[in-house]
């Protein structure tokens, strides 16, 4: 996948208007806070469960991977991925660039919020 593809991907955003429901800069830091919350969470989880089935399988012993170094390889794949994670986190600070950009960037109205949550509702 290239970089420019992964990263339109990351910041990819459902039809519709954003709805407010705190002041629109805080909810802008707080969309962007809990987005590093989720992917944090998650990885952490991940992360212990692998840890801990390698410990149990004997294929890991403790410390290893603070001792590890990545290849460059390794360190490009990670680099991406940082990217990645980064256009995923800011989302919210892009879309609002690209409405303001597109002139689209008004008020908001719960009609709007029904359409979209009706939208993104699975089938």
């Amino acid at each position: 996948m290239s970089i420019a593809l992964a990263l339109a991907k990351a910041g990819a955003k459902p039809a519709g208007k954003r709805p407010y429901f705190l002041d629109q800069e805080v909810e802008r830091v707080l969309a962007i806070a809990m987005a590093a919350v989720q992917e944090l969470a998650v990885a952490r989880e991940r992360i212990d469960t692998l840890e801990r089935l390698l410990q149990a399988k004997g294929v890991l012993a403790a410390g290893e991977i603070d001792a590890f170094a990545p290849t460059p390889e390794q360190a490009a794949e990670r680099g991406l991925w940082m990217q990645e994670y980064i256009a995923r986190v800011l989302r919210i600070v892009q879309q609002e660039g690209e409405a303001i950009t597109a002139g689209t960037h008004g008020d908001l109205y719960s009609e709007d919020v029904a359409v979209e949550l009706a939208a993104d509702a699975p089938v």
